[in-house]
C-alpha cells in the first residue's frame, strides 16, 4: 500500500520526475506526457461519475479510474524489452482480462443501444457531456502512449486498454442518453 506522509519533495524542481525503478526523466519525457494524459482523463471521469445517479454506470467508472491508476504505474515502470511485461509483486502492469472486462461491459450496453444511424454530437445529458470530454482525452492519451511507444517498450497492453476505454466511454455516452437519444450530426445543416 502506498503511504505518503510528504506531498513535496523538491527533487522535480530541476524539471525532472521519477520513475518506478528510480531513475528519473525530464518532465516533458514522451513517457510523463503520456501519464499526464492518463491523470487528466481519469480526473475528468471523476466529473462524470458526479454528474451521473450511483448506479452500474457509476461503478465501472469507479473501477475504470482504479485501473487508469494501474496504467500509470504500468507506463511509470519502465522494461528493458518489448517482452518484460509481465506483472509481478514489483512491477503493475496492465493484463489482459482488464482489457477484455472493457470488451464484455461495452457489448453489453450496446445490446440495449439501437444501431448509429448517424455521427452523433458531443453532448445529451450532463453525465453524457462529461464522458464525451473523457472519450477524447482518452483519445488523446491513446496518441501520446503511441508516441512513447516509438521511443521505448510500452506494454501492448496498455496500448489495447486505453484504445477500448475510448470505444467503451464513447458507447457509455450514448448508453446514458440512451432514454433522450443521442444529439445527431446534420451535415452541413447550418448553411
Amino acid at each position: 500500500m502506498v503511504k505518503l506522509n510528504k506531498i513535496y519533495t523538491r527533487t522535480g524542481d530541476d524539471g525532472t520526475t521519477g520513475l518506478v525503478d528510480g531513475s528519473r526523466v525530464a518532465k516533458h519525457d514522451p513517457r510523463m506526457a503520456a501519464i499526464g494524459d492518463v491523470d487528466e482523463l481519469n480526473s475528468v471521469i471523476g466529473v462524470a461519475i458526479v454528474e451521473m445517479d450511483k448506479g452500474e454506470a457509476a461503478s465501472q467508472l469507479s473501477i475504470i479510474q482504479n485501473d487508469l491508476f494501474d496504467l500509470g504505474a504500468d507506463l511509470a515502470t519502465p522494461a528493458q524489452d518489448d517482452a518484460n511485461f509481465e506483472p509481478s509483486d514489483m512491477e503493475l502492469r496492465i493484463v489482459p482480462s482488464q482489457v477484455e472486462r472493457l470488451e464484455n461491459e461495452i457489448d453489453v450496453m450496446n445490446d440495449a443501444l439501437e444501431p448509429l444511424a448517424s455521427f452523433i454530437l458531443p453532448g445529451g445529458s450532463k453525465a453524457a457531456a462529461a464522458v464525451h470530454v473523457a472519450r477524447a482525452i482518452a483519445r488523446r492519451a491513446e496518441r501520446t502512449i503511441a508516441a512513447a511507444s516509438e521511443d521505448m517498450p510500452i506494454n501492448p497492453q496498455v496500448r489495447a486498454y486505453i484504445n477500448r476505454l475510448s470505444d467503451y466511454l464513447f458507447v457509455l455516452a450514448r448508453y446514458l442518453n440512451r432514454d433522450s437519444g443521442d444529439p445527431l450530426w446534420v451535415p452541413g445543416g447550418s448553411r
